[in-house]
């Protein structure tokens, strides 16, 4: 077996931390960004609304999620395709899987957001949405749906600008759109009073700001030309970037059924509780949509390793590739474990940058950030590993991945436990989940590099 001739390419010849430090990087800023667009109107909401808008936005949450699902599946796929294919030398059709990526973004997206304006009361209403928090989660998801499109576009064209050795522009495309939004929560929502529908409005304006940017880059594409032919969807290139793609795809999937049957668990016993159905699914939105800030960072530096490991895999330097994963995991695990501290120790703090509430509110609250992310410090390993296996062209394994924590042990723990627990079985059911499937993680990582290790034997000898 011989290596391929990649020489001059950076992504195979510059040292990795370098590398990893200019890809990493603007996929966090972007990652974060993308967190920061729903913990934003939160903030705001919070202040003006209360604890009922709060709720609002974590029953419209689960749509947030399938639009991240769709960017990752054409984004992620798109520029590992394209990385994989360049990195193997096999330059003549990459730019298809660019162009194909691109239109499957965009398309999705309008798809996704007619479905949700023709469904919208159904749909909130199956995501868990108590009487008295309907009226506010149609008025915002209303809005937001015209921007799904744009959404799409810019969290999954990062990638395919990524892929293209630009990672700053990255960056600049989604920092742009969130300035935007933050500017415009503020003015509409604190100065103009109007509500959910103001933060809706400033969410969706700066969404189109930024996918406007994407599609701007996009035609000015530095790799390869990217041609009016580019954008014609083949079958081949669709189902070879949505195959590559599947695992993160997935893993946000998985991520929205567990936010849908969670928000109706917290509804069905919290009102067995002294809580009652709102508080519960208030203070859930509120802790998941914090971790995901810091869990935007594991899965900025996880994408930011992608295109080192998939170009370093193809062209047969899997001691790159090895390196590219335990920095990627080394640094992730110091932000994994910068967040159990702050979750521990500063959650009350926290709960009140949201606005006021009772002091059940607040009692729930703090027993939902100290329990249900007790091993958040963990957490790390299964987004890191399972974006590896993508990167190195073993969607399967990385699907599998990408399910442990959500599917097979989150939900069925989520089911049971509160069975014999009531709502506490609820907070027991994360830190559970998050323990399981890291343990799952290393376990495949190792078996891996075992299986790299007897591939560079190989090479040597031959």
């Amino acid at each position: 077996m011989k290596k391929h001739n990649n020489k001059g390419n950076p992504l195979g010849e510059l040292p990795v931390p370098g590398l990893m430090l200019k890809f990493a990087l603007p996929s966090i800023v972007a990652m974060l960004v993308s967190a920061l667009y729903n913990i934003v109107d939160q903030l705001f909401i919070g202040q003006a609304v209360g604890t009922l808008g709060n709720a609002a936005t974590n029953i419209a949450f689960p749509l947030t999620t399938s639009c991240i699902s769709l960017a990752l599946l054409f984004g992620i796929g798109g520029a590992s395709c394209f990385n994989l294919h360049m990195g193997r030398g096999e330059t003549e059709n990459a730019a298809y899987y660019i162009g194909n990526a691109a239109v499957c973004l965009f398309g999705s997206g309008l798809i996704l957001g007619i479905i949700a304006q023709l469904f919208l009361a159904p749909l909130l209403k199956g995501f868990g949405s108590p009487g008295e928090v309907l009226p506010y989660a149609m008025t915002y998801v209303r809005i937001t749906s015209i921007g799904f499109p744009f959404l799409i576009l810019t969290t999954g064209g990062g990638h395919l600008i990524r892929a293209d050795g630009s990672p700053l522009m990255t960056m600049i495309c989604n920092l742009s759109g969130a300035i935007i939004n933050t500017v415009l929560d503020a003015l509409f929502v604190l100065v103009f009073h109007w509500g959910m529908a103001g933060a809706a409005a400033a969410t969706i304006i700066g969404q189109i700001f930024s996918g406007l940017l994407v599609i701007w880059y996009l035609t000015r594409f530095k790799t390869v030309p990217l041609l009016a032919c580019h954008l014609r969807l083949r079958f081949s290139y669709v189902s070879e970037v949505a195959r590559i793609g599947m695992a993160s795809f997935f893993n946000q999937i998985a991520m929205m059924v567990v936010q849908v049957v969670c928000n109706n668990s917290l509804k069905h016993y919290g009102a067995l509780s002294i809580y009652g159905e709102s508080i519960p699914i208030a203070c859930a939105g509120i802790v998941m949509k914090t971790n995901q800030v810091f869990f935007s960072i594991v899965i900025g530096l996880a994408q930011g390793s992608q295109p080192i490991e998939s170009f370093n895999y193809g062209a047969g330097k899997y001691d790159r590739v090895r390196q590219a994963y335990k920095l990627a995991l080394a640094s992730a695990f110091c932000i994994s474990l910068t967040s159990f501290l702050m979750f521990q120790f500063f959650p009350g703090q926290i709960l009140s940058m949201f606005g006021k509430g009772s002091d059940l509110y607040f009692q729930f609250g703090t027993r939902f950030f100290k329990t249900f992310l007790f091993f958040t410090w963990a957490n790390c390993l299964q987004p890191i590993t399972s974006t590896f296996f993508t990167s190195i062209g073993k969607p399967v394994k990385g699907i599998f991945l990408s399910l442990t924590r959500q599917i097979i042990f989150f939900l069925p723990l989520l089911i049971i436990l509160p069975l014999f627990l009531g709502i506490n079985g609820i907070l027991y059911t994360g830190m559970l989940a998050d323990l399981l499937s890291a343990i799952v993680a290393i376990i495949m990582a190792a078996a891996e590099f075992s299986d790299m290790r007897k591939l560079d034997a190989i090479i040597s000898d031959s």
